[in-house]
């Protein structure tokens, strides 16, 4: 199967790709390489995959309308994966701008070249952050998600609603995965996994917000992409019991469903860094700080959804998780 990846140069996407390529997938991988966070590591990330049979790699920014209609046009994919979007919460305080183009203007331009090139499926990542003020936990795909925090969580909630649109206008199959804290080898520097790793090794200290008291539904990036691959093979369908007068945010009477891809096992933050220094054998010093404007002290991720729709089942505990990103890290960057 012909299968365009955006953001494929990123955590999940190229680990997406690799994934795709081992079971026999072609691959269009696009990815337009800012410079959010270190190149080098997605350079590294895509030597990978570059020379590997099937993959085929195009440099390009997804806000860019006409290049991205031509690249529709010319490869033709039977499905889409869109994982391309500018990320971080904290990031869209200081440069919004970034958010609208890459995430707005970006995603409008995948709708529009799986509209006219007959694309079967679309699946597309969204993000826990949607659940914004909610308190009721676990976070379910059928609560309301009206009062995003960020402007990160507003425009993951705009992709939601744009996508239900051409669902119900030009019935074209589309899910969106609501991502849960993905952690793991190869992961972003701007986490918190990789930055408690590398101020840990230089004896420096951790920042840690909320003074320790977040909850977070971690989820190894293996379980992640097992998930987007069933969710992929799984096309997207009507709900036919769909109601109106009761509507139910995470399916619909277009062919569109929502769902939460996380563990669905918190684990308290100090727990986490707790873990994360048995790893290393080494003690954080921890420089405890107030919540951070637009973040959210829990996520919680309900996938009773997923598991039964696609089967889901993340298993990776969390320190055999961390224990694999130590070792790639101080692997990949050469620490003793």
């Amino acid at each position: 199967m012909k299968i365009l990846v955006t953001g494929a140069a990123g955590f999940i996407g190229a680990r997406l790709c690799e994934h795709l390529l081992d079971r026999g997938d072609d691959v269009i991988g696009v990815d337009n390489l800012n410079d959010y966070y270190d190149v080098n590591l997605k350079h590294a990330r895509l030597a990978r995959l570059l020379g590997r049979g099937g993959f085929a790699f195009h440099k390009q920014d997804i806000a860019a309308r006409a290049a991205m209609a031509d690249l529709f046009t010319r490869v033709k994919p039977a499905r889409v994966v869109h994982l391309a979007a500018q990320a971080g919460v904290r990031y869209s305080l200081e440069n919004p701008h970034a958010y609208i183009d890459a995430n707005i203007v970006g995603t409008t331009n995948i709708l529009e070249g799986c509209r006219h090139n007959g694309v079967e499926h679309l699946v597309y990542a969204s993000s826990s952050s949607v659940y914004g003020a909610n308190t009721r936990m676990p976070f379910s795909v059928h609560d309301n998600v009206d009062h995003p925090v960020s402007l990160y969580a507003a425009t993951k909630k705009a992709n939601e609603l744009m996508a239900h649109t051409y669902s119900h206008l030009y019935g074209l199959p589309a899910t969106g995965l609501r991502f849960f804290t993905v952690y793991g080898p190869w992961g972003r520097p701007d986490m918190s996994l990789f930055m408690f790793t590398r101020r840990i090794l230089a004896g420096e200290p951790i920042d840690v917000f909320n003074y320790g008291n977040h909850r977070r539904d971690f989820t190894y990036i293996d379980d992640i992409v097992g998930g987007v691959v069933s969710c992929l093979d799984h096309v997207a369908q009507a709900n036919p019991q769909w109601l109106s007068d009761s509507p139910d945010p995470g399916t619909s009477r277009a062919p569109h469903r929502l769902y939460n891809i996380g563990n669905n096992s918190p684990v308290e933050l100090l727990d986490f860094i707790a873990t994360l220094e048995q790893c290393l054998g080494i003690e954080a010093k921890k420089n405890l700080l107030p919540l951070q404007p637009g973040d959210v002290p829990d996520t919680y991720a309900d996938v009773a959804a997923l598991v039964e729709d696609v089967g889901y089942r993340p298993g990776t505990p969390i320190k055999l998780g961390i224990e694999r990103f130590v070792a790639w890290y101080k692997e990949f960057y050469e620490v003793p």
